[in-house]
């Protein structure tokens, strides 16, 4: 018996080497905590209103408490205040075009519309509120202070001796006066040099500088 032929040698395949792969996909984005927090606007913080608040609680707890006492004298077998039978004889007798009647119309309408703007209205205008980094911070800068550093500012101007400068919640009004150069450069490079300085100070609601320069006499 002859061997059989060995068989013929099958093909093997060995799989190719798998090549790194890139992902192809958006670039990675830093982290939130990485990114710069754009500013978020704020409002200014609402006052208190203690003194109009006082005033108010005063008023009705002083008419309250004389017509308490008043009513309780009554109950007790006295006879009523002067004061609550003239208030009633007048309120019941006066017609309503008496002019004490539209004096004291008048006076409650008054009162009645201060309450109201003080209840609608924040206060505290002496305070910019500034652009935020989070949406729950509250940040503000005194006006005075404002003003300050724009005044600063406007001195470091070369040509400016002496400047004003009055913040606003709107405008900016600074008036320098020059000792050198010519007024209109003076002029440019002191609004340039305000611009920038606002900008700097991140307010919410950035105000409109008004520049003002007169040759100094001194």
């Amino acid at each position: 018996m002859t061997p059989d032929p060995d068989p013929p040698d099958e093909p093997v395949t060995v799989p190719p080497a798998e090549e790194p792969t890139t992902a192809q996909g958006p670039p990675a984005t830093r982290p939130a905590d990485d990114e710069p927090a754009e500013g978020h606007r704020s409002h200014r913080p609402w006052s208190a209103r203690r003194l109009p608040a006082t005033l108010v609680a005063a008023l009705v707890l002083v008419a309250s408490g004389a017509a308490l006492v008043d009513v309780i004298a009554v109950r007790a077998g006295r006879p009523a205040a002067a004061w609550r039978r003239q208030l009633a004889d007048a309120l019941a007798t006066r017609p309503v075009d008496d002019v004490w009647m539209l004096t004291g119309a008048a006076v409650a309408a008054v009162v009645g519309l201060w309450l109201l703007v003080l209840a609608l209205t924040p206060g505290l205008r002496n305070w910019l509120p500034l652009r935020s980094p989070l949406p729950g911070l509250r940040a503000v800068l005194d006006r005075n202070g404002a003003a300050g550093l724009m005044r600063d500012a406007g001195l470091r101007v070369p040509g400016v001796g002496d400047a004003r400068v009055r913040m606003g919640r709107h405008r900016v009004t600074a008036r320098a006066y020059v000792r050198f150069r010519d007024p209109g450069r003076v002029k440019d490079d002191l609004t340039a040099v305000l611009d920038d300085e606002r900008d700097r100070l991140a307010l919410a609601h950035p105000p409109r500088i008004a520049v003002r320069v007169r040759r100094s006499t001194h």
